[in-house]
């Protein structure tokens, strides 16, 4: 294993500039496809998943790249300054300058969701940045994740995001509890998935755990029957939980990266 020193790229202008800090190793090779790694909230990129698929592409000899969005891990800004569209502008903007030839996109809770919206973003508005996007591999998608989250929040902290515009979360990773502002919350009803179903156009192939607490196993199936296309395939760990950072868990997760960098597509 080898510690690869992060760089940094700038992204907006006056106010709204901030550095984001990303690790980049290996060039497209063959044909092979990259792979773009996309955090979940209060999560970074020296994570153990996201490790593990950098280590896994080093030795594939592949291309990798993974970033902390900002309020996050190494790069710049405040995490309660963060919002959907915040998060996926600088997404965008990784990918863009980033990144060259086919991709695979990884996202990880909300960085499924965020993987989800800028391929829906690039399939509007620039299909020949979408067609490098070859396909995608969630874990425990947290799509719509602040429409999820209102769901699951109990009345208090709907009260506290209303009448104070800010509620303290509690963790249970041990990382103390982290604001989930009123800003947050209506930024996210802007990018709804739900709101009108898409065809990805490529294989999305998701895993998720039947005991994940945070994102129901009940939210992959309803993405799955808004995706429309057929290329939406499942894998269920039974004993999984939400991180799903088990070594069989990031096995199962290496073998869906070959298959689907590879060129495993579906539907036939």
């Amino acid at each position: 294993m080898v510690n690869p020193q992060p760089q940094l790229l700038d992204i907006g202008t006056g106010a709204e500039r901030r550095r984001i800090a990303y690790l980049r190793e290996g060039a497209i090779r063959g044909g092979s496809a990259g792979l773009v790694w996309l955090c979940g909230l209060k999560s970074e990129m020296a994570s153990t998943k996201a490790t593990a698929v950098a280590d896994w592409a080093r030795a594939e000899g592949r291309a990798s790249l993974r970033f902390d969005y900002s309020g996050h891990g190494r790069s710049e800004g405040r995490f309660e300054e963060g919002t959907v569209s915040r998060w996926l502008e600088e997404t965008r903007a990784v990918f863009g300058q980033l990144t060259q030839g086919p991709q695979v996109l990884i996202g990880s809770s909300m960085g499924g969701y965020i993987a989800l919206l800028l391929l829906r973003a690039l399939l509007a508005e620039t299909p020949k940045e979408a067609a490098r996007i070859k396909g995608l591999v969630l874990v425990a998608p947290a799509w719509d994740m602040t429409d999820l989250m209102w769901e699951r929040f109990p009345v208090s902290a709907r009260k506290d995001i209303e009448e104070r515009g800010v509620y303290l979360r509690p963790s249970a990773y041990g990382d103390g509890p982290y604001p989930i502002t009123r800003t947050f919350i209506e930024d996210g009803r802007r990018h709804r998935i739900g709101a009108a179903p898409f065809d990805p156009g490529r294989p999305v192939h998701i895993l998720h755990g039947l005991q994940d607490p945070d994102v129901p196993w009940e939210h992959t199936l309803d993405l799955v029957a808004h995706l429309s296309g057929d290329w939406t395939r499942v894998s269920a760990v039974p004993d999984g939980e939400h991180r799903l950072s088990r070594p069989q868990d990031i096995a199962l997760l290496l073998d869906m990266i070959r298959a689907v960098s590879d060129g495993a597509g579906f539907p036939a």
